[in-house]
């Protein structure tokens, strides 16, 4: 399909200041020599104009790249370089579930979670994730990642998972007609995230250990093997995972928030964000840079260890494209020597060894962006008050909601900032909130009565 060839509209770079290497497109290389990860940058400013023809988009004419919440800005992710006006060249290579991605993803005004945060209510917006086709922000990250890899003429999709993943990836590569290998950890995944994987035909692979583990023996098979890996370590799924920023700045009429506030995981969404509004800032679209905030659960606290000087009393940052990271060996050899593993009950983000901290720290970095932590009943409070206002929310995604509270206690956040939280996937284990409302302690539980 010669479409697909017309020009080479992006590069694959590396991260990493003092290398720079570019690589083209059309491979799977996703590491640079050096051991960074790569970037995707566009050779070409796209223009403010393209504001108007977004906009236009929404009444999509039944149009599915319209419709989809991440093809809708396919002017800023258009790295395989087709005629994004053109149908015809977008249905030859663009990857979509019939537009359903991020389609119904936008910030809500939530009040009693505002209440919760002691936030004014016409200033706390959070954006549910959940409402994607497999109930998490990775569908946004898989559309553009599975167009790569349609671009490279895949068979088969590898990831690792704690249980999103593995749902989004299984899904896409059943309607691509690709086969799909997920290493999950054993135990440590909500089971309705794995009968998702069963559900749309995924080999699973379990692991004894983490998800750190699981996400090593899966890059080490396709290395062996073969195979596409989706994980965040590839730079086109954070492409993806880009739009989520633009609608909240489109919803926002692109006027940015004064904060974002993300869970913390593997840190490919905080990446992502920091990507998107560096480049956006970049290409003169926005004045103004949000500030970050990166929500880790205290289960699982790497970063929040790391850039607040926790370990060796030394600060992690990104100093200028030249993080510290042999301190970064030094915490996990020594989390590893002492046998600490990662755990929490918000299984989304129980990561020890997140793979995207250094794209982390430049986003920080860029945002003047803040790291804190919150305990898993912050979490569970956190993700009931979400549901008071009739959303559903994943236990990982409460933190974000416990994590603006607690800044607004320490008056970090001003009660009538402008903040937008994204609640990144909607809870798929129905046990944790039984668990919650059968303990009359718990904030907001309402018990079960006897009649």
């Amino acid at each position: 399909m010669s479409i697909l060839l017309v020009r080479q509209s992006a590069i694959k770079k590396c991260a990493n200041v003092l290398c720079g290497l570019e690589y083209d497109l059309y491979n799977d290389v996703y590491q640079c020599s050096c051991g960074w990860l790569l970037d995707i940058v566009y050779k070409n400013r796209p223009p403010s104009s393209l504001i108007t023809r977004f906009f236009e988009r929404r009444n999509h004419g039944s149009n599915i790249y319209n419709e989809s919440g991440v093809w809708l800005f396919r002017d800023l992710i258009n790295f395989v370089g087709i005629d994004t006006e053109d149908f015809e060249s977008c249905a030859s290579i663009l990857v979509s579930l019939d537009g359903a991605e991020g389609r119904l993803s936008k910030p809500y005004k939530m009040t009693k979670a505002a209440e919760y945060a002691d936030m004014n209510h016409d200033s706390l917006f959070l954006q549910p994730e959940g409402y994607n086709p497999s109930g998490s922000f990775k569908d946004n990250g898989m559309a553009t990642a599975l167009t790569h890899a349609k671009l490279l003429k895949v068979k088969r999709l590898v990831c690792a998972s704690t249980g999103n993943t593995s749902a989004s990836a299984a899904m896409y590569a059943a309607n691509e007609d690709m086969e799909c290998d997920v290493y999950v950890p054993k135990g440590e995944i909500a089971p309705g995230k794995l009968g998702q994987a069963f559900q749309f035909g995924a080999q699973v692979m379990q692991v004894t250990g983490t998800f750190d583990d699981a996400l090593s023996i899966s890059l080490r098979k396709c290395r062996e093997d073969g195979g596409y890996t989706v994980n965040s370590v590839n730079p086109f799924r954070l492409e993806g995972q880009k739009t989520i920023v633009y609608r909240v700045m489109e919803y926002l009429d692109w006027n940015p928030p004064d904060w974002i506030v993300y869970p913390g995981g593997a840190l490919g969404n905080c990446s992502s964000c920091g990507k998107s509004l560096i480049e956006l800032y970049e290409w003169g679209w926005i004045k103004k840079i949000p500030r970050l905030l990166i929500v880790n659960s205290s289960g699982a606290n790497t970063l929040y260890e790391l850039a607040n000087g926790l370990f060796e009393e030394i600060k992690l940052s990104w100093n200028g494209g030249r993080p510290d990271t042999e301190l970064i060996k030094r915490y996990y050899s020594y989390k590893d020597g002492k046998g600490i593993v990662p755990k929490t009950t918000a299984t989304a983000i129980q990561i020890g060894k997140p793979a995207n901290i250094l794209k982390a720290l430049r986003a920080l970095d860029f945002t003047r962006g803040i790291v804190t932590q919150v305990t898993d009943k912050e979490m569970s409070d956190g993700m009931t008050v979400v549901g008071l206002n009739g959303f559903d929310c994943e236990m990982a995604s409460g933190s974000v909601p416990a994590g603006i509270r607690k800044l607004r206690n320490e008056e970090t956040i001003k009660k009538d900032d402008v903040v937008v939280g994204i609640l990144t996937g909607r809870q798929k284990d129905p046990t944790l909130s039984v668990q919650y409302h059968n303990d009359a302690s718990n904030m907001y539980a309402r018990p079960p009565r006897t009649e």
